[in-house]
Order: structure tokens, then C-alpha cells, then sequence
């Protein structure tokens, strides 16, 4: 479910809609690597992770290893840009072409 509109941060310039990026370690099949996210995505992260019953890495780890190019930063935004929006189409009862990257998650 996602918050109230009114909950969301304003867009407009000094709306405070700053999240700072943040470097985290974590491990990847097996590796430990560094990512950077905004705040914004890494607790957008932990709560799809929770809601599915699995770890931050071990939710992480799925996306990269179904992600077919850029960075690991970008697909980990990919996915919860997706995720959430999945979300709202299935709210208003709208459909919204799933790409094929994170199907697997």
C-alpha cells in the first residue's frame, strides 16, 4: 500500500525532497561490493524486502542477477521505481507494461 499523497515530499525547490546519497557495503552473490542510493531507496528497499519475506541482499542479489546492463545503483532504483508504480496501477485498476528485467523478483 502506498502512503497518502499528502505524505510524500513536495517537488518544489527547497520542498524537503532531499535524500542525501548514502554508500552502504553489501554482499552480492557472494561478493561484497559498495552501492550508492538515496536514503529514499534504500528504505524503499527494506520495506519490499520485508513485505517478501527476504533479506536486503538476498532481495538485492535477485535484482542483479536479472539485470541485462547498467549499474547495480541504477537497476536497484529501476526496481522500486516499478515496484511502486506497479503498485498504484493495481490500486486505480490500471495496467502497466512490466519490463522484463524484474519479473524475476
Amino acid at each position: 500500500m502506498c502512503p497518502p499523497e499528502s505524505a510524500w515530499p513536495s517537488l518544489e525547490h527547497g520542498g524537503g525532497n532531499e535524500s542525501p546519497v548514502v554508500k552502504r557495503s553489501i554482499v552480492i552473490a557472494g561478493h561484497k561490493t559498495s552501492v550508492s542510493l538515496e536514503d529514499a531507496f534504500w528504505k524503499g528497499l527494506k520495506e519490499i524486502a520485508t513485505g517478501r519475506g527476504l533479506t536486503l541482499s538476498e532481495m538485492v542479489g535477485t535484482i542483479d542477477s536479472t539485470r541485462a546492463q547498467g549499474n547495480p545503483s541504477s537497476a536497484l532504483r529501476l526496481f522500486v521505481l516499478d515496484h511502486y508504480r506497479t503498485q498504484i496501477a493495481i490500486e486505480d485498476g490500471t495496467n502497466l507494461p512490466k519490463p522484463d528485467v524484474l519479473q524475476a523478483v
